[in-house]
């Protein structure tokens, strides 16, 4: 592997960082009885560089980890102190419709200065987070973020450490201020609005000690509008343990992670940099590898490894059974940049792409270049769902389903691991298949939020 390097803040804000020196996210948990959306201000950037105003979740970037224990219940006062209507998403978790935070299909958008009560009951241990979904592609730029963890009733896997890395980039100008152009054509007809920043729970150089042989949980999310993430380990060893929140039957030896936007991880790692030295978590791009957190390593935890671990205890999802019978659906993904549509159905009729464009629709579903007003899947409660993906555009997509974990489904009939975000690259087709049975309108759209916003948005209702 070449050699680890941390960019520089230097020259203006063009060139990537690594993440940021900061305590635990344990060390910032709380659990306030209400979770405020406001503006706030933080140190991004390094210290020679001003504070950034950001909108944050109690006027932080993160927000507030919130801590539960699986099957006990959370309840939020959501307060919107912006000067923007707001909602809040508990991404990932299966919990009841009206909780979901869409705005515009499961509940009206929060106006300035009212709230909205969240009251539901986590189903499933595992890594999740929250986040707006009205305006998501300029609210979550601007910070609004935070981790919901899902502790296992049991005793968890042993290890020394459990840490939670929201990882994110910003589009910062040479101030350190967040830039414009939010609703910029050039982001979101191409691949969305891609940052310039990286930062690892709101700062630039995440750094903890750790001592040789200590084995940590680490928890990884992406936050990003639109970044991938190429993911790789130095001085660290281990396993894939779970993906989207959902425990895999089998962990996986760590080699290469790649993280969409929303898509979790959780990793069981050994630290075997020697003492002295650092272990790090890096970010791969074109030009090299990036340190997103580093772990200097300082004294020793015991004088050898500990033992592969076990899997995690599965979560309570329905299993998939025969696909024969399944109610089926096809969802082919158009337009974008280079992606040669000319126009689609808008506000019911057809319209050419540059009136689409002056409106900011610039990508379609099935021919529909905004929300339908059918689903395009209705299901009884109980009935398997199967949904084939189509990307015919330039560009990849992650693709959310709320309310819902699915599994992939082979060529050859293999079936991934279940997931509630998926990665379609250009040109891809996929299938995926749930047992729906959890009841309500669910969305489904694409987690490049330019692409959402520009008309990648779908429903299915479960009956």
């Amino acid at each position: 592997m070449r050699h680890v390097t941390r960019r520089q803040f230097s020259g203006g804000l063009t060139a990537l960082a690594g993440a940021s020196a900061l305590h635990p996210m344990t060390a910032k948990a709380s659990n306030p009885v209400d979770l405020i959306a406001r503006p706030g201000s933080v140190q991004l950037a390094p210290a020679s560089y001003p504070e950034t105003p950001i909108w944050g979740y109690d006027g932080d970037v993160p927000g507030p980890v919130i801590r539960a224990v699986q099957g006990t219940r959370i309840t939020r006062r959501f307060v919107n102190r912006l000067a923007q209507p707001s909602s809040v998403h508990w991404h990932g978790i299966r919990i009841a419709n009206a909780m979901d935070g869409v705005a515009g299909l499961t509940q009206p958008a929060v106006a300035p200065d009212d709230s909205f009560l969240y009251d539901f009951t986590v189903p499933d241990a595992g890594t999740y987070w929250y986040h707006p979904h009205n305006r998501s592609w300029e609210q979550m730029a601007r910070g609004l973020y935070g981790a919901l963890i899902v502790e296992e009733p049991q005793d968890g896997p042993e290890v020394d450490a459990d840490e939670v890395l929201l990882i994110d980039d910003w589009r910062l100008n040479d101030d350190a201020q967040i830039a414009g152009g939010f609703g910029s054509m050039m982001d979101w007809a191409h691949a969305g609005r891609i940052g310039n920043w990286i930062t690892v729970n709101g700062a630039a150089a995440w750094s903890r000690p750790t001592p040789r042989h200590a084995r940590m949980r680490l928890r990884l999310v992406n936050t990003a509008n639109a970044r991938i993430f190429s993911l790789q380990s130095q001085g660290l060893e281990g396993w894939v343990i779970a993906l989207d929140g959902m425990p895999l039957e089998v962990p996986r030896p760590l080699v290469k992670l790649t993280l969409a936007p929303a898509q979790r991880a959780d990793l069981i790692v050994d630290v075997t940099a020697k003492e002295g030295a650092e272990a790090f978590l890096i970010s791969q791009e074109r030009d090299g590898g990036y340190a997103l957190a580093s772990f200097p390593v300082t004294g020793a935890a015991r004088t050898v490894r500990l033992e592969r671990p076990d899997a995690l205890p599965g979560n309570p999802v329905t299993p998939l059974g025969p696909l024969d019978g399944a109610r089926q659906a096809t969802l082919i993904m158009e337009g974008g940049a280079m992606g040669g549509m000319r126009g689609d159905m808008m506000d019911g009729r057809m319209t050419g792409m540059r009136e689409m464009a002056a409106v900011g629709k610039v990508w379609a579903f099935n021919g529909m270049a905004d929300m339908p007003e059918t689903p395009l899947v209705e299901a009884k409660r109980g009935e398997t769902v199967r949904i084939t993906l189509r990307n015919e555009t330039a560009w990849p997509h992650a693709m959310h389903l709320h309310g819902n974990h699915f599994r992939q489904i082979g060529a050859d009939g293999s079936r991934g691991p279940l997931r509630d975000t998926l990665l379609m690259d250009r040109n891809e087709t996929a299938e995926i298949a749930f047992v729906a049975d959890n009841p309500g309108d669910w969305l489904l759209h694409c987690h490049m939020l330019e692409h959402s916003a520009g008309g990648m948005m779908t429903w299915l209702r479960v009956s």
